[in-house]
């Protein structure tokens, strides 16, 4: 009889919780004092928004996340709501798009400026109209461009296609009525054709977003949800609320049969409500409490007992709110699986904690970074409304690795740059000099603009807040010496390769074809051709 080890084999096992530094954290944020359960804060590898108390309207913070350190009490905001802000969301296929809802009954879109929000933006991109009621919550659908999803207290959920050339729209996709109350989450499966949501009426529906009919509906008299989550292509949601005695708890659910529940656990006797979240490509959950400083991690399997608890992050800051960071925006070299961002109320303080994976090598981790969701739209509004189902683009974490075209008909020879390409093939066949130029110095000038505009991981080195310490100014200040000095090697190489080239044209023979040189003619026939009335040979041009 062999033995076998009675301990579970996992990659995740010693996953610990890093929290930052001091001066890596967002010091005297006026977080909003709202009782409303939401998570208050939304992120993305470029901004970190926060819904702040103020008076006179709602109003939310806008900042860069390397923007670390004591924040300007007095720094601009978004503040064109009547009413106080309920919920923000980003785009996750626009990283200067961001959605906000309100007790004013409306839904704003907002277009954040490349460098932030240097004076308050009044002014949304998309006022949405509909509500009867406050807005309470918003989703965006995860594959599709500009659809957005919301509910409020007038029980409804509505779909809006923001491809709409209206500023102001005030007539919903669809509206879905199924709920007698008023919605307390609603969760996206991973290509979005399935809809959850929790309800106050202490049921579970599971919903066709497109055409609003429900699939499915849960009621179950020993377990009251106030949250719900899709746990990924795992084909199981996973709820969290109170039982029938008021202990916090989470069930496991099948999404075809939600009749009784795979499995029930009781957490704790604390009142405050438990946000779940989780990612899909470790199958990690992580359940973080409302006034709690822990924060407990799990591994799902698709095989009973289902749910494996991992270990827990303690910590004394109680947190208000969490916001998390994409994948596409994690630190890889260190590790990092998983990052929130912790609100801290009585200290105004945005924490960031980061879950690690503990690796002494400081490459690359092929197994715990797998292909994940992309920055890129797997369709269009219209093409979901009209009944397609896709799946999420994905991409690599591995840096360097570029995104696949979500699009490929777009890049096809129809194209305008298809078209320019062929076009500019049938002139090189009558002048093969001078075009072979050309080309070459536009593949150098498309290999400058690749590194320009390259992205690491998601964060643009152009996006960086403005130093705020003498060594920061030193270190910035060496920093754009390097560039200089960069730049001007990759000049001097560049006046070397093109004086090289022109001595390779002037020694190579002439075709038969090829009109003998001229000094008033430029070099490169691609970009300027003479006119016939000022060239010795015009007749023989005609």
């Amino acid at each position: 009889m062999t033995w076998r080890p009675q301990y579970r084999s996992s990659k995740f096992r010693h996953v610990f919780g890093k929290a930052a530094t001091k001066e890596n954290c967002y010091d005297g944020v006026p977080i909003t004092r709202s009782v409303h359960d939401n998570h208050f804060c939304a992120v993305n590898p470029r901004f970190i928004a926060v819904i702040t108390e103020c008076a006179g309207g709602g109003a939310f913070l806008v900042l860069s996340v390397h923007h670390t350190g004591k924040v300007d009490p007095l720094h601009p905001k978004v503040s064109g709501h009547r009413g106080n802000v309920l919920d923000i969301k980003w785009n996750p296929f626009n990283d200067f798009c961001i959605a906000s809802c309100s007790e004013d009954s409306t839904v704003k879109v907002w277009d954040i400026p490349p460098h932030g929000v240097l004076k308050n933006l009044t002014v949304p991109w998309k006022e949405l109209q509909g509500h009867s009621r406050r807005v309470g919550l918003i989703e965006w659908h995860p594959t599709a461009n500009n659809v957005l999803f919301s509910t409020g207290y007038d029980y409804q959920v509505m779909i809006w296609n923001l491809d709409s050339p209206e500023a102001v729209i005030k007539n919903p996709v669809r509206t879905i009525s199924h709920h007698t109350d008023v919605v307390l989450s609603m969760s996206f499966n991973t290509d979005g054709s399935r809809l959850a949501t929790s309800c106050k009426d202490k049921k579970i529906r599971v919903l066709e977003p497109r055409t609003g009919n429900l699939l499915q509906e849960a009621n179950c008299k020993n377990h009251k949800a106030s949250k719900v989550l899709f746990l990924g292509n795992l084909k199981m949601l996973l709820s969290t609320g109170s039982s029938r005695w008021n202990h916090r708890q989470m069930a496991l659910w099948d999404q075809e049969d939600l009749d009784v529940p795979l499995l029930q656990e009781d957490l704790d006797g604390s009142s405050g409500v438990l946000f779940p979240f989780y990612d899909p490509d470790t199958h990690m959950l992580y359940i973080a409490g409302k006034g709690d400083g822990n924060i407990r991690y799990y591994e799902i399997s698709s095989e009973k007992p289902y749910m494996h608890f991992l270990t827990e992050y303690r910590s004394h800051t109680p947190q208000k709110g969490m916001g998390i960071m994409p994948k596409r925006g994690l630190d890889v070299s260190s590790c990092e699986v998983f990052r929130f961002y912790k609100l801290v109320t009585i200290k105004a303080l945005i924490e960031p904690l980061s879950m690690i994976v503990p690796r002494r090598s400081e490459s690359y981790q092929d197994d715990i970074y797998p292909m994940t969701a992309a920055s890129e739209a797997a369709m269009s509004a219209e093409e979901w409304l009209s009944g397609i189902d896709k799946g999420p683009v994905l991409q690599s974490l591995k840096p360097g690795s570029r995104v696949p075209d979500s699009y490929p008909e777009l890049s096809s020879g129809l194209g305008s740059k298809g078209l320019g390409n062929s076009l500019g093939s049938r002139r090189s066949q009558s002048r093969p000099g001078q075009l072979q130029l050309a080309y070459i110095q536009d593949q150098l000038g498309n290999k400058e603009c690749r590194s320009k505009t390259s992205v690491s991981n998601g964060q643009d080195p152009t996006l960086c807040s403005p130093p705020k310490t003498e060594n920061e100014l030193r270190l910035k200040f060496h920093k754009q010496q390097e560039e200089i000095r960069r730049l001007r090697e990759m000049l001097n190489q560049r006046d070397v390769r093109i004086k090289q080239l022109e001595l390779e044209i002037n020694n190579a023979p002439l075709a038969p074809s090829v009109v003998p040189s001229h000094p008033h003619l430029s070099l490169d026939y691609s970009l300027t051709t003479p006119s016939p009335a000022l060239s010795p040979w015009g007749s023989h041009c005609n």
